[in-house]
This record gives C-alpha cells, structure tokens and sequence, in this order.
C-alpha cells in the first residue's frame, strides 16, 4: 500500500529531485512559521512545484537539514534536502491553524532500473554538451554511478520539462527522456557555437584554399 501522511507545504515555481540539495532564503511570515514548526517537531514538508498559475499534482518530500542563519527580522537562510517524490491527494490553503498551506500526500513508489547502455550514451553527450559550453569542469564532478535527478538540472530543460521527468517514476522512462533531450539539443547549440564563429570572422581577412575544379 502507497504510504500517505499530511506535510506543511511550500509551493514554489521550481522542481525539487529526490537528494537534490535546495538553500532556501525565508522571509515571509507564514513560511518563517513553517520552519519554525519544522525545527520544534523534526518534521519534513513538501514543496510541490507551482506550475501554469497553480499548485501541481507532484512534488517532493524534503528534509530540513539546519537553519544556517537567522536574521534580526525573524528571516532565515537554511538548507534542505529532497526526500521522496510525493502525488497530492488533498489541498489546503492553510493547515490547521497554521498560517502555510498543507496537503494530504501519496508517497509514490520510485524505481532506480537504470539501463547501462543509455547511461553511457548519456554519458558522452553530456561531455560533448558541456565541452560546448565551456563547462568541462561539470563533467569532472559527474559521479561514476550518477542518475537521472543528478543531472537534471544541468540539461537546459524548463520548468515544464522538469516537472513531467519528476512525475516519470522509471529510471529507465527518465533516461529515455534525457537521451532523447540531449541528442535534439547538441545539434542546435553546435550550430550556435558556428554562428558564433563565422560572426567573430566577419571582416577578417579569410585565408581560404580555392577547390579544384
């Protein structure tokens, strides 16, 4: 059976991955209360993605790790981490009593099927995709045995494109996706990095080899 539980909630207009790091400046009143309730009771809140001028269906599990800095004005710098990926069952605009919303929630089961051949050839276009965009260093700090949510972020997607990989619950679904992200966006930024350079040439005397003919 799903595991269900009711969390405070923190909409906001971003994705949250499972073991995604998230550093969070708080300052609004009922957002300093959550915290506060979070820090008092140890537990977790959800933060669903607010998508299209409403609060979606999917969002994730996180954990609040430590508050890194309180402010004089009550405002909080702290660092989360995400848990588990969670779909809405009931929302409420206010939990009880409390100035933040809250939400029944299913815990949705989550399965890591990676396929090795799609890793690999994920593996290399990521290469080639930050080598053109002079981000090699990323591709250094890619572990070994990454997966899908490590690089989610990193692949140019938009908020939209996130969200439907957070609501895929196969590694393999997750990888198919990337895949075929990757192998449509190389091309268009290859051409860019042309483009860049024939505009850089422009006016520049062109030392070209005539063809035989």
């Amino acid at each position: 059976m799903p595991s269900t539980k009711y969390l405070p909630l923190f909409p906001l207009n971003i994705v949250v991955f499972p073991e995604e790091k998230l550093n969070l400046h708080i300052f609004e009143p009922r957002y300093k209360q959550l915290v506060l309730d979070c820090v008092e009771s140890g537990s977790t809140f959800g933060i669903p993605t607010y998508i299209q001028n409403g609060v979606g269906l999917y969002g994730t599990e996180v954990e609040l790790l430590h508050v890194e800095k309180k402010y004089d004005n009550g405002e909080m710098d702290i660092r989360t981490k995400g848990l588990h990926i969670f779909k809405m069952l009931q929302f409420d605009k206010l939990a009880p009593n409390r100035l933040y919303a809250g939400g029944e929630v299913e815990l949705v089961e989550n399965k890591f099927d990676e396929d090795i051949i799609t890793k690999l050839k994920i593996r290399e276009l990521l290469e080639k995709l930050y080598d053109t965009l002079g981000l090699g260093n990323l591709y250094l700090e890619l572990p070994e045995d990454f997966n899908s949510y490590d690089i989610a972020h990193q692949l140019g997607l938009n908020t939209e494109q996130e969200y439907a990989l957070l609501q895929l619950l196969s590694e393999k679904e997750r990888q198919e996706v990337i895949l075929l992200h990757l192998q449509q966006l190389l091309p268009i930024l290859l051409e860019t990095e042309k483009l860049k350079e024939r505009v850089r040439l422009n006016g520049h005397f062109k030392n070209l080899t005539p063809p035989n003919f």
